[in-house]
């Protein structure tokens, strides 16, 4: 039978830290594969809220939107950290992702979309992390993209990119896209763009 929730023991769980993000310790057990338990352990959970990420795309023209912003994480990590990303942001308590989804495309890129295709949901790195990632892809006129976005109370310094959906699949080969929800968002449009094509046209 599939392991499910009953299948793991928490036997405490704390809060050492609450700031502009928060960290859990749990103290649990788990079932093994193998029919028995785990020994106890303790595992730090990063609380930081889930996600939704946008793929701007004009299918008229075939270009792709993205936008580029300073990543304290990447520059922590020893990384360039100016990253070229997907518009994005965290949903607040209250709003659906696809509300979400369209005021991030106005905050982040100073755009109105059309259609938004779904294009997954996932876990952004479950070892360590509650977070979730929504994905969809936006209708947008490509020759409305450009310029400096994003809300100076929040600090962003975002500057907006357009280029032809080859030129990104290029950009994607060779590395220079370097986080999960744009390349995820990026795989996901090399294999889906004719039907996705033929369903807004």
């Amino acid at each position: 039978m599939p392991f499910t929730a009953d299948d793991v023991d928490i036997l405490d769980r704390s809060t050492p830290f609450q700031g502009y993000f928060r960290i859990d310790r749990y103290h649990l057990r788990h079932r093994t594969h193998s029919g028995g338990w785990t020994a106890p352990m303790h595992r730090e959970i990063f609380e930081r809220g889930h996600a939704v990420g946008i793929l701007l795309y004009d299918p008229r023209q075939d270009r792709v939107g993205l936008i580029e912003q300073f990543r304290p994480g990447a520059l922590a990590a020893g990384w360039h950290p100016w990253l070229i990303e997907v518009v994005a942001g965290i949903i607040d308590e209250g709003e659906t992702p696809r509300a979400v989804a369209l005021r991030e495309c106005r905050e982040e890129a100073g755009i109105t979309v059309g259609r938004l295709e779904p294009i997954c949901r996932y876990l952004v790195s479950p070892g360590g992390s509650t977070e979730s990632m929504e994905l969809f892809c936006a209708e947008v006129n490509a020759d409305q993209l450009g310029g400096l976005h994003g809300l100076a109370e929040e600090g962003e310094d975002i500057r907006v990119l357009t280029l032809p959906r080859s030129e990104a699949m290029t950009w994607l080969r060779e590395g220079r896209i370097a986080n999960s929800m744009t390349i995820i968002a990026l795989q996901w449009l090399a294999l889906s763009h004719d039907s996705l094509v033929d369903k807004w046209k």
